[in-house]
Formats: structure tokens, sequence, C-alpha cells
């Protein structure tokens, strides 16, 4: 598009998922069922960790603010692809485009640290079990998880005053169900080979960074694992690990296939199906 043609935006279309009535009230009841069980699920599972002294210890404490996140980041996405998918309101603000699109990247780069600070969690209860509470104290558990809040803080700040940043022709019809990297650059009249590279070194960083966390983490633990002379010691060791494993391939194999992979020779539709599990299948399976 000709920089001639370029204007100041005020608001977005998100396209149709698909064009058929019938397959859109499908959809409706799909992510209809989908945010109601995760809402229940994740809001649950803070209830009942708060209520319940026995569960007071780091591990939970760290699960209950991944379901706090998992909240957050459904409830920004879900109620508007519902309502884009009845037909509705398939328009947002760029105010609201702002915001939806710096809380998801906030509560994406703040899952992928404290499923970080997690597996340092299972690395400390299983390789020093005299020591966990010496190590992860209260007092580290709260520097750990605002820590890990600043980061995702600065890395969504820094991916939103990018993105944005963009000049944005009068054709606005994002090809997707909510404002992301890629959908809002391919209708941008500017050039934004420069932010697709900020956005590539900031992801890059803290992704390898985080999953380097969590391999030098489970590192030790299959060590200290095999050093376990009875099976249903190794069974029980291992089993407190296996959901978190499940759970960091899931969201790391989405988010490296939609932001760290070359974008020639990419399938729209597959982008979307590939969204859908990071936004809302992922905050479901977590609890």
């Amino acid at each position: 598009m000709a920089p001639g043609n370029c204007t100041r935006v005020t608001g977005f279309i998100f396209q149709e998922i698909t064009d058929s009535l019938k397959l859109q009230n499908i959809l409706f009841v799909f992510f209809f069922a989908i945010f109601f069980c995760t809402l229940v699920g994740n809001v649950w599972v803070i209830v009942l960790i708060s209520i319940d002294s026995q569960l007071h210890s780091s591990m939970y404490f760290f699960l209950s603010n991944l379901s706090l996140l998992d909240v957050v980041s459904s409830s920004v996405i879900a109620p508007k692809a519902m309502l884009s998918s009845l037909v509705m309101s398939k328009d947002i603000s760029f105010p609201g485009g702002v915001v939806q699109f710096f809380l998801f990247s906030f509560c994406a780069n703040n899952e992928l640290c404290l499923l970080a600070v997690t597996a340092y969690d299972r690395f400390v209860a299983i390789c020093h079990p005299l020591l966990y509470y010496v190590i992860l104290s209260k007092r580290v558990c709260f520097q750990l998880v605002a820590g890990s809040s600043l980061s995702a803080c600065v890395n969504a700040t820094v991916h939103t005053c990018t993105e944005f940043s963009l000049s944005f022709g009068h054709f606005t019809v994002l090809n997707h169900f909510f404002c992301d990297i890629h959908p809002l650059q391919e209708i941008s009249c500017s050039d934004f080979r420069i932010n697709k590279r900020v956005h590539f070194i900031f992801s890059a960083i803290e992704t390898i960074s985080t999953i380097f966390t969590i391999l030098i983490s489970y590192t030790y633990i299959i060590f200290a694992i095999l050093r376990i002379r009875s099976m249903a010691g190794r069974h029980k060791a291992f089993s407190t690990c296996a959901s978190h494993l499940t759970v960091v391939s899931i969201l790391y194999g989405t988010l490296i296939f939609t932001y760290l992979r070359p974008s020639f020779g990419s399938s729209v539709d597959w982008e979307k199906m590939v969204a859908v599990s990071d936004t809302l299948v992922i905050p479901l399976l977590n609890p």
C-alpha cells in the first residue's frame, strides 16, 4: 500500500473464521463452552488454594498465579471471539485493540516466565527436598512472581509500542479473530521490517531464556530421579513433573510456530487453528 493512502485508523474489523452461518453458531457454542469451563476450572483452583492451608506452599502459589493469568488471557480473547462468531460485533476500537494486544502479550510472556519458575520449583523439591522451604521462602516466591510480571510487562510494552507505531490504511479488516502481530502487519502500509526484527529478538530472548531454565532444571531432575532405587519413588517423582512438561510442550510448540518461524509459505487458516489452541484450549487444559 502506498504511503499516501495511510491514515489514522479508529478501529479494526475482525474477519469471520468461517463464512457459514451454521458453523458460526457452532463456533459460538464451542467458544462459550471452552470459556465457561476455563473460568470455572481456573477460579476453582485459585479459591481452593487460597482456602486450604495444606496448599499454602510455593508450588501451589505459582499454580494459582498461572490460573489467574489463564483467566485474564481467555477473558481478553474469548468474549470478543464469541461476539464475532454471532456477527453481532466484529469491530474493535483502536484503543481497544491496543489494550487487547497488550494484555494478551503480557499474559503470554508472564506464563512463559512462570513455567520456568515452576520448573525451578520442581528442581528444588526433588533435588533439595530438605532445603525446599528455606530456598523457596515466601519472600523469594513473591520476588519470582514479581520479576516474571516485570519482565512480561517490559516485553508486552515493547511489542505493543512497536506494533501500533505502524501506519494503517483505510482497509482495516484483520484476517483473524483478535489483534495479533502478523494480521496487523499484513494491513500496515508502513515498512515493518525493523518491527519484525524487534518482535523476533524480544520473543527469542524470552523464549530461549525460559526454555534454557526449564531444560537445566529437568536435566538435574532426571539425574536425581535415576538415582532413586525404588520404582514407586521414581514414579512419584516423575508424576509431579508430567503435567508441567505437557503444558510446556504444548505452549512452547504453538508459540514457536506462530511467532518464531519464517513468515513465508504460511497458511492463514492453520494460524487461526493454532491461535485457538494457544488462546482458548491451553487455558482450559492447565487446571
